[in-house]
């Protein structure tokens, strides 16, 4: 074993007390005498020296606010004089570690103590880590002392073999703190010593280099700062001199937007927030990004037409006109619009535009399946009323900001769809239609219908906030229209703010003028075709909208006659038709195949699926519009034992608690309505609503799956021209539902010639067109006893075999 350390002596030596400061055993270092302690120390070793003819020896000890460090370091005063600056000094060499003792006493001034030398001890040869840990280190210290230029030093370094040498040659390193170089004196291990140092240098060493990448990138940001400047300042000069050689006058862009805002006819408070916008862009620095901001703001409120308005066409005659000729039916929306007018007219002829702030606007929300014209209603209003329209598309909006904008702190910032269409209308009245507002939804980014309330709301939208602008806006005096498919889809809050008004679909006589008047010129222009080439009889035009198409509105009837138009332009373009030529009933088939929606009561008997007993026909709503529903019901054969309630056809909870009711109706009063439902008890009754793809559920077919269970149980037929709707309850009674008028178009599209509604619904017929009364039978009724009355053919099974 090789030793490389001093015997374990006992010493007793004069303490040199070292503030703030660390000396490490190797390390020679220059001590100041002006301090007391220093100087007592120094002395009394010379004085302990001069009595044994040896060197002055005392104990480093490093002091740390006032406390004593555990271990010290034996130190040999080298020599006594003056440092560089004149004052007197010592120089002082590390020996090695002392573990310190107890006090004592002993000549002159200083504090004695007893100590004890510590002693060092590694294997020869070394083990492999040590070896690999001393190679680290001198690798990680070359590196640091070539990046501070300290070439001299490295060989030193290179040239140190002890381990325990080689880790309190770190005492040097500057950038150790006090805490640390005191960890190193006291940690007695090399290896564990030099583990310590290494670790301390590779971390020193790791937050040089992000130093460094930081300075380098900051270098880099200043410099491209700086050319920008210099760039920019010879821009300046280019356009001054361009100037001068032009004559120009000289102006900077803050001073044309004050100009600008000063010029423009804003409101009082709209001015004064723009002047200040202005004032921030004059104090801001051309490469401050708030100036591009400032300019942004300041170009959308200046492009905004705050007191442009333009004069409403009172003619109300004219506007009825106008709205009549672009479109045909909708009675109830053209009421509503000659009414504003009026209204409209008679507050201007006696002063009363602004009344609290507020001007005469109106939200409507026009509520009906798709296809009747909705959006197209909207031009026509704008049009009859002599203003501008805006179309705003909502269908999928999910993003609050869309409706307030965004705040101008956000890159990219814009004003909200409402600012942007007032923007693009040029007015503060046009007509803006909200397109499919019940398509709207809702994520994290908020919801674009809650922000919509302030728009709509008629007693606050005088004052409306965008995000963005952070100035009132006017919107009292815009005509909103919201147009949407499901009225359930509209949150209640939303729908409270909007007058409502229900397009339910046209009648066949309406779409018939419709396809007469507008679809049929539109689509003989797209076709190539002149107006007189190809004509449409009406009734080709009647069947085409009758067996052809089934619908609420017209588009699936306009692609028919555009279908049409199309077979008709390529025959003739192929030499096999000659033209003009007229289409009748009996020609479409030839031309554009069969129809699709043939009524039941045209078909034969024994193919109507109210053929046999057990299928009735009911009546819905759905987002379309009104359709025909039918609804199936069987027995189980008794012997499988499968009894209870199936219920099939994809329906939701309503729809199934009303099978329930129905069943239970009919369990209770089957004697009083002579049906064998005894029988019930162990068999299993099944109902089916075909379309099983087609989600269902709602309160009005608890009529219909009472009479088509009746049927099946008494074996009687449902008449195939009666349709029918209504909820039922336990007792029987029959209580009201709502979409009667749709459901009496669908009743009338699909051939039913009889119909069956809640007593309580009779007040809805007022809304139903006369021509489709004239051609419908409807039976109020109030107790289902009465429905099946008329819905149920005469027996023509025996009660017990149809059982």
């Amino acid at each position: 074993m090789a030793s490389e350390s001093m015997a374990s002596v006992p010493l007793t030596l004069p303490v040199l007390p070292l503030d703030d400061e660390v000396v490490l055993p190797g390390m020679v270092v220059p001590l100041d005498l002006s301090d007391n302690d220093v100087r007592a120390a120094v002395e009394a070793a010379q004085a302990a020296a001069r009595a044994v003819a040896g060197k002055p020896r005392v104990l480093l000890v490093p002091r740390v606010d006032g406390t004593y460090a555990g271990t010290g370091v034996l130190g040999i005063v080298e020599q006594v004089g003056r440092l560089s600056d004149g004052d007197p000094g010592a120089l002082i060499r590390g020996l090695g570690r002392v573990r310190i003792g107890a006090g004592t006493t002993g000549p002159g001034a200083a504090l004695w103590v007893e100590g004890a030398t510590v002693e060092e001890t590694l294997p020869d040869p070394l083990p492999g880590h040590v070896t690999e840990l001393v190679k680290e280190y001198k690798a990680l210290a070359t590196s640091w002392l070539k990046k501070r230029g300290a070439w001299q030093v490295v060989d030193r370094v290179q040239q140190i073999d002890g381990v325990g040498a080689l880790a309190d040659n770190s005492g040097y390193s500057p950038f150790l703190s006090v805490e640390q170089k005191v960890e190193l004196l006291e940690t007695a291990d090399p290896v564990a010593r030099l583990k310590l140092a290494t670790a301390l240098l590779r971390e020193h060493l790791a937050e040089q280099d992000v130093a460094e990448t930081i300075a380098k990138d900051v270098q880099e940001g200043v410099d491209k700062q700086q050319r920008e400047f210099l760039l920019r300042r010879q821009l300046e000069a280019v356009r001054k001199e361009l100037r001068d050689l032009n004559g120009e006058a000289e102006g900077d862009e803050s001073d044309d937007y004050r100009a600008r805002v000063e010029a423009a006819d804003l409101p009082e408070k709209v001015r004064e927030a723009a002047l200040k916008e202005v004032e921030k862009l004059e104090r801001s620095s051309d490469q401050s990004p708030e100036g591009s901001w400032i300019r942004t703001w300041l170009d959308t409120v200046l492009e905004l037409p705050w007191n442009e308005r333009t004069e409403d066409r009172y003619d109300i005659r004219g506007a009825r006109a106008v709205l009549d000729a672009e479109h045909a039916g909708l009675d109830d929306v053209k009421e509503r619009i000659t009414e504003y007018l009026a209204v409209r007219k008679r507050r201007s002829d006696r002063g009363l535009g602004v009344v609290g702030g507020r001007r005469g606007g109106a939200v409507l929300a026009l509520v009906g399946p798709p296809g009747v014209g909705k959006t197209s209603l909207g031009e026509s209003v704008a049009h009859a009323m002599g203003r501008q329209f805006v179309r705003v598309a909502l269908g999928g909006v999910r993003d609050e900001a869309e409706i307030r904008g965004h705040r101008r702190t956000y890159v990219g910032a814009l004003p909200g769809r409402i600012v942007r269409a007032i923007k693009e209308a040029g007015s503060m009245n046009p007509v803006v239609l909200l397109d499919e507002i019940d398509k709207v939804g809702s994520d994290f980014r908020g919801d674009p219908a809650a922000a919509l309330l302030e728009v709509l709301d008629p007693a606050q939208n005088h004052t409306f906030r965008d995000h963005y602008l952070e100035v009132e806006l006017d919107l009292s005096d815009v005509v909103f229209l919201a147009t949407a498919n499901v009225l359930e889809a509209i949150p209640e809050a939303l729908l409270d703010r909007m007058e409502l008004v229900r397009l339910d679909g046209y009648t066949e006589d309406e779409k018939v003028v419709i396809a007469r008047d507008h679809l049929l010129p539109r689509q003989l222009e797209r076709a190539g075709l002149e107006p007189g080439e190809v004509v449409l009889e009406e009734s080709a035009l009647r069947k085409l909208a009758g067996e052809y198409t089934r619908e609420a509105g017209v588009r699936t009837l306009e692609r028919s006659i555009a279908r049409l138009l199309r077979k008709v332009a390529a025959q003739h373009e192929l030499g096999d038709r000659e033209l003009p030529f007229t289409v009748g009933a009996d020609g479409l088939r030839e031309l554009i195949g069969r129809p699709h929606h043939v009524p039941e009561s045209a078909q034969d008997p024994a193919e109507r699926r109210t053929a046999v007993p057990g299928v009735a026909t009911g009546l819905a709503v759905t987002g379309a519009g009104g359709d025909v529903l039918f609804v199936e019901a069987s027995l189980a054969d008794p012997e499988t034992g499968a009894a209870g309630l199936t219920l099939t056809g994809q329906l939701g909870d309503v729809m199934k608690e009303s099978a329930q009711i129905a069943l239970s109706f009919l369990r209770s009063h089957g004697a009083e309505l002579e049906l064998p439902v005894t029988g019930l008890k162990d068999r299993g009754v099944h109902i089916h609503f075909p379309a099983g793809a087609v989600p269902k559920d709602g309160p009005s077919a608890g009529v219909t799956m009472t009479t088509a269970l009746a049927s099946l149980l008494s074996g009687r037929l449902v008449r195939t021209d009666v349709a029918m709707t209504g909820e039922v309850s336990l007792t029987g009674r029959v209580l009201p539902i709502g979409g009667v008028k749709q459901k009496l178009l669908a009743a009338h599209r699909a051939g039913i010639t009889t119909v069956v509604i809640p007593k309580r619904n009779e007040a809805d017929l007022d809304d139903v067109p006369a021509e489709i009364l004239e051609k419908l039978e409807v039976h109020p009724v109030t107790d289902v006893r009465q429905v099946l009355e008329i819905a149920l053919a005469p027996a023509v099974v025996p009660v017990d075999v149809a059982a």
